[in-house]
């Protein structure tokens, strides 16, 4: 059986000590990232959308760089939205940020009714460069 190592960026730990979960999971050479949110440091979610957008990026790419990764090693993303229709246009302002240049991780977006008390979450598979 593969090794499983837990990841953890520095600070937002109550989040997921609150909800019982790894930040991501190192496996061999890929990383697994679980959804990211844009909590604020006592794990409460941003209120504005669109930074709370910003704040999700920004924690992934916090745990991307505790487990050894860039947004350059991801793979794989999925996205769950609380009202796309409404929020996706913001979304992808950001996303274009994120990732300026092809080639692109492949993207899955799916609608959710429900997200803990927050409207966006990202999560991402990443090869752990050599």
């Amino acid at each position: 059986m593969a090794q499983r190592d837990a990841v953890f960026p520095a600070g937002r730990h109550e989040l997921y000590r609150k909800h019982g979960y790894s930040a991501a999971i190192r496996s061999g050479d890929l990383l697994f990232v679980s959804g990211q949110v844009g909590s604020r440091s006592d794990a409460s979610p941003e209120p504005d959308f669109e930074a709370q957008v910003r704040l999700a990026f920004a924690n992934l790419k916090a745990t991307l760089q505790a487990g050894g990764c860039t947004l350059d090693d991801i793979v794989d993303v999925t996205t769950f939205h609380t009202d796309p229709e409404n929020q996706f246009d913001t979304i992808m302002t950001v996303k274009g940020e994120v990732f300026p240049d092809a080639p692109y991780p492949n993207w899955t977006a799916v609608g959710v009714t429900w997200l803990a008390g927050f409207d966006f979450e990202i999560k991402v598979i990443a090869r752990i460069p050599v």
